[in-house]
C-alpha cells in the first residue's frame, strides 16, 4: 500500500487520512459529498513523488466518524486546520472537488495566513438552493442498498472510472455492500449551502487560486464568470469531455493542470 493511514481527532471526532508522504509543498485533497479519500488515489500517486500529499476522509465519510453531531461548514473547516496542524502540513495547498472544494474555499477565506494556494474543482460560492437537501436525499434513497457486490455498486453509480472510484469505498457487512456514510448526515451537511451563497467568503480568499471546471459543469456559466470578475487574478480552465467527477474521469489531465499551477506558485 503506497499510503499510510493517519488518524486525527478533533473534539472527539475521528478523522482518517491517507498520507502518501512525499517531499516538498504539502497538498491536502478534499472529496465531495458522499465521497471518500480513495477517489484521489490516481491523482495522489502522480503528485507524491514531488509533493507531500494527504487525502482526508471528511467527517461523516469513508473511515472517519460516521455520525458526527456537528456537520456545519465551520466544523469541516476546523477539521482541515486540525489535520494540517497535527500532520505538520505547513501552509498547504488545498484542492477540493464539489463540497470538498467549498470546504477548501471557506478554509482559505477564514485562515488566509495558513493556506498557500487553492484549487477548486467543480466548486464555487454557489447560491441559495432550498430544494437541494430534498433532492440529494431522494437521490440517496434511490440507491438499491445493500448492493450485492462492489461491481454492482460500480455499475449503478455510472460504471467506468466514476463508478469504480465511488464504489471503492463500500463496506461488506450483513450479507451485502453498504456505502460508508449515513444518508441523513449527508443531507444535513448540505443545509447551509442550501440557505445562502458564499460570495463574501470568495472575496476574502487572498491566495493564488485555480478553478477547474468540467465541460458539462454543474457550475452555472454566470457563476463562473462572476468568480473571475470578482477575483480577476484567478486562473481557470475547462477540461473537455468531462462531467462533475472530472477528477475520476481524467486524473491525468487534472494532474497536468495541477502540476502547471503548482509549478507557478511553489
Amino acid at each position: 500500500m503506497p499510503w499510510s493511514e493517519r488518524i486525527v481527532v478533533r473534539d472527539g471526532v475521528r478523522l482518517s487520512c491517507r498520507d502518501w508522504g512525499g517531499p516538498g509543498q504539502p497538498i491536502v485533497l478534499l472529496h465531495g459529498l458522499a465521497g471518500h479519500a480513495g477517489e484521489w488515489d490516481a491523482t495522489a500517486r502522480r503528485l507524491s513523488p514531488w509533493y507531500r500529499v494527504v487525502a482526508l476522509d471528511q467527517r461523516g465519510h469513508g473511515t472517519s466518524e460516521r455520525h458526527p453531531q456537528d456537520v456545519s461548514r465551520a466544523a469541516y473547516v476546523a477539521d482541515v486546520i486540525t489535520v494540517a496542524d497535527q500532520l505538520d502540513l505547513r501552509r498547504p495547498v488545498l484542492a477540493g472537488q464539489s463540497l470538498g472544494g467549498h470546504t477548501a474555499m471557506l478554509t482559505a477565506a477564514a485562515h488566509p495566513e495558513r493556506i498557500h494556494a487553492l484549487v477548486l474543482i467543480e466548486a464555487g460560492p454557489g447560491g441559495a438552493s432550498p430544494n437541494a437537501p430534498v433532492e440529494i436525499g431522494g437521490w440517496l434513497d434511490s440507491w438499491p442498498t445493500p448492493f450485492t457486490s462492489r461491481e454492482t455498486a460500480a455499475q449503478f453509480l455510472g460504471g467506468g472510472p466514476v463508478g469504480d472510484g465511488w464504489a471503492a469505498s463500500p463496506e461488506q457487512r450483513d450479507g451485502g455492500w453498504w456505502p460508508r456514510f449515513d444518508r441523513d448526515v449527508m443531507v444535513r451537511s448540505l443545509a447551509e449551502n442550501a440557505q445562502r451563497s458564499f460570495w463574501n467568503e470568495w472575496a476574502q480568499v487572498t491566495c493564488p487560486t485555480l478553478v477547474v471546471l468540467a465541460q458539462s459543469s454543474i457550475i452555472p456559466p454566470q457563476e463562473a464568470d462572476d468568480m473571475l470578475r470578482r477575483r480577476p487574478a484567478t486562473e481557470s480552465l475547462s477540461i473537455p469531455r468531462t462531467g462533475h467527477d472530472l477528477h475520476l474521469e481524467q486524473p491525468g489531465t487534472l494532474h497536468t493542470a495541477l502540476s502547471d499551477f503548482l509549478g507557478e506558485h511553489a
